[in-house]
């Protein structure tokens, strides 16, 4: 009979699945410090160590402070729901299952589709940023790589395969595979490191600020500040990535929150700083796009910290890249459970308990596109794509609060319905500041995930 696609999966099935699904179940072994270090793995990044310069000088300017505490508050607003959906299904799928319990499957579909911008492309946009940082090092110490082996074909230059990103994706889609708690423990290092790194900027280049080159501080008005917190919204990301950890959390009632909310206030406060560091040291039309916190350091003489920043660059984005390939393999793992992707993603490594099979094919196709397209033209893809994922995370508060009032709620977001209306009118507000070009690309994108969808329900009538 036909396939209803607006049929919602109960929460009570979500839980259901957990209790009779113990093979295929997924192991719990992360506290709330693990989850915070998730999270902080998945934000600090490719926005604090590239897009800082691109958004100071493209932009907002010095307001590129403004843009990071406007991303941040936004992030906040959505970081409250995500909570609430995370300890009422402590699963796998993050917005994907909170928009099949809450809005029905063709819209669980969508958000799932969009999530493969979030997690997908923005691992290949990552990818290509630690390809650049690696050859910044290597440069340094005479060892150069051929443009067309560091750089993709579509950046055009001679490129031809950026062969560092494509391999650094598949050295941490393998880690992924031998367990959800050495990948943890890795990360946790590395956090831990680069985190470090970002404190020595703000310590170290405080003493350099001039206050004179934050004048004028919004050249570009509020529009640019705007339109710089769209572009750096990409630096969130990762907050959200702690939910697709959920089903993997020893306690989710209460460590999904701190992990959750944690690692957004503690990443925020250190944009914020950074930004104003850097902007204080450099004037503008010096900030430099590739590598603005090495390249502040090295204008004021201080060559032994631009190496530390670039290799805490690259620390850091190697622990984003192990935040964002979970993610979407775990994603795809919820989906292919509920049946709306082939049975193979579900399927989980007898001795590690990872879904192997979707983790390895999620780091091959991520290889790829890193290995051809440019970290710009993937930019602001992303960070539309996880607005949207946040609008439909907001609204399935407002509308599962309707439906369902008395669910227990063992964390409740505040305010309801207001702050989820405030969240989803901000996320539209900085979707519209991304420009039509990026509307496009996220249209053709929604459209080819509803062609694979009805051509699957035709198929499975027939």
């Amino acid at each position: 009979m036909p396939r209803d696609i607006f049929a919602r999966k109960p929460v009570s099935a979500f839980t259901a699945d957990l209790e009779e699904a113990s093979g295929r179940s997924l192991k719990r072994a992360l506290g709330p410090i693990d989850l915070t270090l998730l999270g902080i793995g998945g934000i600090i990044g490719t926005g604090i160590f590239v897009l800082t310069g691109v958004a100071a000088r493209q932009d907002a300017g010095p307001a590129v402070v403004a843009s990071f505490a406007l991303a941040g508050l936004v992030s906040a607003l959505a970081a409250f729901c995500y909570a609430e959906f995370s300890t009422m299904l402590p699963i796998s799928g993050s917005a994907y299952s909170y928009s099949y319990a809450t809005l029905g499957e063709l819209f669980a579909w969508i958000i799932g589709w969009d999530l493969v911008i979030e997690y997908a492309v923005a691992a290949s946009t990552v990818a290509s940023g630690w390809s650049g940082y690696f050859g910044k090092i290597l440069g340094q110490l005479g060892i150069h790589i051929p443009v067309a082996f560091s750089t993709g074909f579509l950046a055009g230059h001679g490129g031809g395969m950026n062969v560092p990103a494509f391999l650094i994706i598949l050295a941490v889609s393998s880690l992924l595979v031998i367990g959800v708690r050495e990948s943890t423990t890795f990360n946790s290092i590395i956090v831990v490191l680069k985190t470090a790194v970002i404190l020595y900027v703000i310590a170290a280049g405080a003493g350099y600020v001039d206050a004179t080159n934050w004048n004028p501080f919004m050249p570009f008005g509020w529009h640019g500040v705007v339109a710089g917190a769209g572009l750096v919204f990409f630096a969130y990301i990762g907050f959200d990535g702690v939910t697709t950890a959920a089903e993997e959390a020893r306690n989710p009632e209460r460590d999904m929150p701190i992990g959750i909310i944690g690692s957004l206030l503690i990443c925020t406060a250190l944009y914020i700083a950074v930004a104003a560091v850097i902007t204080g040291m450099v004037p503008l039309e010096k900030i430099d796009v590739t590598a603005p916190l090495a390249q502040a350091f090295l204008d004021v003489g201080l060559n032994i910290g631009a190496s530390l920043i670039s290799a805490g660059a690259i620390i850091g984005l190697t622990s984003v890249l192990l935040v964002l390939l979970y993610g979407q393999s775990r994603i795809f793992f919820a989906m292919s459970r509920d049946g709306l992707l082939p049975p193979m993603f579900a399927r989980l490594h007898p001795r590690y308990r990872t879904p192997h099979l979707s983790t390895m094919l999620v780091g091959v196709l991520v290889a790829i596109v890193a290995a051809i397209f440019p970290l710009d033209e993937l930019a602001r893809f992303v960070s539309i794509g996880t607005l949207a994922a946040f609008v439909m995370v907001s609204a399935g508060i407002i509308v599962l609060r309707r439906t369902e009032p008395d669910m227990h709620r063992p964390f409740r977001c505040p305010f309801v319905p207001a702050l989820p209306i405030a969240c989803i009118l901000a996320c539209l507000y900085l979707m519209i500041g991304l420009g039509l070009v990026t509307w496009l690309r996220l249209g053709i994108w929604m459209a080819i995930g509803l062609v694979i969808y009805f051509g699957a329900a035709e198929r499975a009538i027939g």
